[in-house]
């Protein structure tokens, strides 16, 4: 009998939507018989940990990404840590090569882990950028992460390949030079028949500072709502905690069972206009009011194009007010949008087929920050500024 092969699933941990968008990942691997070694940092790891208390973990290196404040300085601060991304990028690439001696890992899907490429495995990306939009950056930034891609064996996308899908230009760029699966929409919530019992659900989630921001922000709008509603603060702990203040229950996380009630039992959801949220409420049919990530270029863009489609409305976050909900009556939500059957995508027992097959050797060209790159993306940040100023 052969041994079970090992698979590291490897999400970024940059809010919690790469950790849950891995879950039914894993859940297929483990159905088809695979043995799964999941490696994260932070938050992300927490979460998955208490989702698969049976497997293995191991701590990887983390990304240090956080928000600005001030949402304009969004760019700026990325940019500044660039230094940092980038070794742990290096870290976890040299990690990856122990792991593959130490721990007999026979192939990687790493969700936007951009160092976890392998001359002597197959390798998986997962992402739904292949655009990365940052302004008058996007040309710079979208070359610097297809430069990544390349060198992974397969890059996975979860959307759908045709004109009506959910990360328009974001996974569906005009040109494209590598090759690319869509898997259509990655979620690990399913719909539950269930009697309203919110009238809003808030969902966070997302790095620091800003998922504090909002919460204290929808805290005080909402002390003046009279209709009931769960607060769900996206803050993994040990423990999970509820509380009460009035009509709105407080409670710090919940895990895919409890939470999959949650949202099919409320009216409407308010959220970030994150991807991996975007799929969750397409999947389960949903009513929502989008707040984007103040200078998250990604989020701002899929707010706007959903609410130009007459699907979800949204509102800047510094804009923002209870009156703001009232525009989301006139929307559809997400019922009428799609037709999954009408769409390809691949089971997945036939995108793990890549595992299960010999596979040639080939070898990566090493990667190399490119500093004409970052020069000339800072150059255009300068300009960019001035011109706003």
């Amino acid at each position: 009998m052969n041994k079970p092969k090992n698979i590291l699933v490897a999400p970024l941990n940059w809010g919690l939507g790469h950790a849950t968008r891995s879950i039914p990942i894993i859940h297929a691997l483990l159905a088809e018989g695979f043995q799964v070694i999941i490696g994260s940092d932070g938050p992300a790891l927490q979460l998955l940990q208490k989702e698969f208390p049976q497997l293995e973990f191991l701590e990887f290196f983390s990304y240090k990404i956080e928000y600005a404040k001030n949402g304009k300085r969004f760019k700026w601060k990325m940019l500044l840590r660039s230094p940092k991304v980038l070794k742990a990028i290096r870290q976890e690439r040299e990690l990856l090569k122990k792991l593959v001696k130490n721990k007999k890992i026979d192939g990687v899907i790493s969700d936007n882990r951009l160092g976890l490429y392998h001359n002597d495995i197959p390798t998986v990306f997962v992402t739904h950028q292949l655009q990365v939009l940052s302004g008058s950056t996007t040309r710079l930034t979208s070359a610097m992460h297809r430069n990544y891609i390349k060198r992974f064996d397969e890059c996975w996308v979860p959307d759908f390949s045709g004109k009506t899908n959910l990360s328009g230009k974001l996974g569906h760029p005009k040109k494209f030079e590598i090759p690319v699966k869509y898997i259509g929409a990655l979620s690990r919530l399913e719909p539950v028949e269930t009697e309203s019992h919110y009238d809003i659900m808030v969902l966070l989630s997302g790095p620091e500072p800003q998922r504090t921001e909002l919460e204290e922000l929808l805290m005080h709008e909402l002390k003046h709502y009279k209709g009931q509603v769960l607060f769900v603060r996206g803050v993994i702990e040990e423990q999970q905690s509820i509380t009460r203040k009035e009509q709105v229950k407080i409670v710090n996380f919940m895990e895919t069972e409890d939470l999959q009630k949650a949202i099919c039992s409320s009216d409407l959801i308010i959220s970030r206009s994150g991807y991996t949220t975007v799929m969750d409420l397409y999947k389960l049919g949903k009513k929502a009011f989008f707040i984007p990530t103040p200078g998250q270029t990604e989020q701002e863009y899929l707010a706007k194009r959903l609410q130009n489609k007459g699907i979800i409305p949204f509102k800047e976050q510094e804009n923002f007010s209870l009156k703001a909900l009232s525009k989301a009556k006139v929307y559809s939500g997400f019922k009428p949008l799609l037709n999954e059957g009408s769409f390809n995508s691949t089971g997945f027992g036939e995108l793990f087929g890549l595992f299960k097959s010999e596979r040639k050797f080939r070898s990566h060209s090493k990667v190399a920050f490119n500093i004409n790159l970052f020069v000339m993306g800072f150059n255009n940040m300068l300009d960019d500024r001035e011109t706003k100023a």
